[in-house]
């Protein structure tokens, strides 16, 4: 099997209400890279785009009348969750859960402005 570079097997697709904003905090609060991007013909919309954050891919689009929103629940391994937890708020998200100990590492959650669930982890 023939996997492009960047990919993995199983890869999540958003669908999003903001295509751009999701790419923005992407970036700001995650370190992410965009490995893609295509436009509509207006030159405005996303029709694709893909973002790496450490080996992993999100592969997102706007949504459209035939596909509508479709946010996803994301779980993340981040160096120190309380920092990027107070980031991703600082960027526009909201509080699901304040970080905590738990039995597989620190963890708290955030709701980003697209509906998407951020499960902020980092493992001691």
């Amino acid at each position: 099997m023939n996997i492009p570079t960047g990919h993995q097997t199983i890869m999540p697709y958003l669908i999003l209400k903001d295509a751009d904003a999701f790419l923005q905090f992407m970036q700001q609060v995650f370190g992410a890279t965009v490995s893609h991007k295509s436009m509509q013909p207006d030159g405005k919309t996303i029709r694709h785009a893909e973002v790496q954050v450490g080996n992993s891919t999100i592969m997102f689009s706007n949504a459209t009348k035939e596909y509508g929103p479709q946010p996803a629940g994301i779980f993340i391994y981040v160096p120190d969750a309380d920092a990027t937890f107070k980031k991703a708020l600082a960027h526009g998200a909201t509080s699901i859960m304040e970080p905590a100990d738990q039995p597989y590492g620190r963890s708290g959650g955030v709701q980003d402005t697209n509906d998407n669930s951020f499960w902020i982890t980092s493992v001691q």
